[in-house]
């Protein structure tokens, strides 16, 4: 049977916790100027339409249903015009301002999170962020590129979002997350739907030898996987398995292994109370100390700063 490699991991990443979200609502003329450095802003044209510019590209037309995925702090603006200068700044940590530096948070405040210069205006957007890359999901972050658009973007789920982004109820900051994390999913699949040459750690493996190994190692990642018994088991020879998997998935056997027990270990961190040793045993190390070890290195933040929330900076 065919695997979607990276897929299962990959797409499980997002846990929102306390995420941006805000309705962006312009009549014209208008054109914003974001810098902004959440790991993942998105961007979903809501009604009206307006540019999109990057340096050395040309403008690209953004209509009602089209997506705008952002890794990073990548500059780029949005505007009515695709020639005129922007009027307004957001920054890092959503800051705005106006071109005389004045801030515009306040000022342009519509209501339970939106913000616009007019309430009932032709150009609506519906802005969300991740704060951090832990709850974006480092195997995503890194599989998706600077900026992503997606055109005509399915998502039965992203009217329920925007509906619920519009109100301040009990428990909505944990409405949001949750919605938004499958909002997310959906958009990316459609994203990797319509990219023609396929996206790193986001494909069907159609190679039966290479999906049974990582059919292996997710279904018992504590067992001590060779490359040899993993062959063994898949019909094929060490070196063709090897040099199928690295072409298929990107990654030696072994570093998909080591990939994919930090990954479980990172979901069990995050969603259980289990102790760190056993979290250990169950992703096949040795100790609690080597765990570890392996986690703070991946991640960038220990085991005990990566369950309570901290920022993690990169997943090997």
């Amino acid at each position: 049977m065919a695997e979607l490699a990276g897929a299962p991991d990959v797409l499980d990443g997002p846990r929102a916790r306390g995420a941006f979200l805000l309705r962006v609502l312009m009549e014209p003329p208008w054109t914003l100027e974001i810098t902004e450095d959440a790991p993942l802003t998105m961007v979903a044209v809501l009604s009206g339409g307006f540019w999109l510019r990057r340096s050395a590209e040309p403008p690209q037309r953004l209509v009602g249903g089209d997506v705008l995925l952002v890794r990073g702090a990548a500059r780029y603006l949005l505007g009515d015009d695709p020639t005129s200068s922007p009027d307004i700044r957001i920054g890092p940590g959503q800051t705005c301002s106006g071109r005389d530096g004045r801030d515009l948070s306040d000022e342009l405040a519509a209501g339970v999170r939106a913000w616009g210069n007019d309430p009932a205006g032709r150009d609506s957007m519906l802005v969300a962020s991740y704060p951090s890359e832990v709850q974006l999901g480092t195997a995503l972050a890194a599989a998706l590129p600077e900026i992503a658009l997606v055109s005509g973007a399915d998502s039965p789920l992203l009217p329920v979002l925007v509906a619920e982004a519009a109100r301040d109820a009990l428990g909505q900051e944990a409405v949001l997350d949750r919605i938004l994390d499958v909002v997310l999913i959906s958009v990316v699949r459609d994203w990797v739907a319509g990219t023609p040459a396929g996206v790193a750690g986001l494909h069907v493996v159609t190679d039966p030898a290479v999906a049974e190994a990582v059919r292996l190692i997710r279904s018992r990642p504590s067992h001590p996987w060779t490359v040899d018994e993993l062959a063994a088991n898949a019909g094929v020879s060490r070196s063709v398995l090897a040099r199928r998997f690295q072409a298929v998935v990107g990654m030696p056997p072994i570093a998909y292994l080591a990939h994919w027990r930090l990954s479980v270990a990172a979901d069990l961190l995050r969603d259980t109370d289990r102790t760190l040793a056993s979290v250990s045993r169950e992703v096949g190390y040795g100790s609690a100390f080597s765990l570890s070890t392996a986690f703070k290195k991946a991640y960038g933040v220990s085991p005990a700063a990566y369950r309570s929330g901290g920022p993690a900076e990169r997943h090997a």
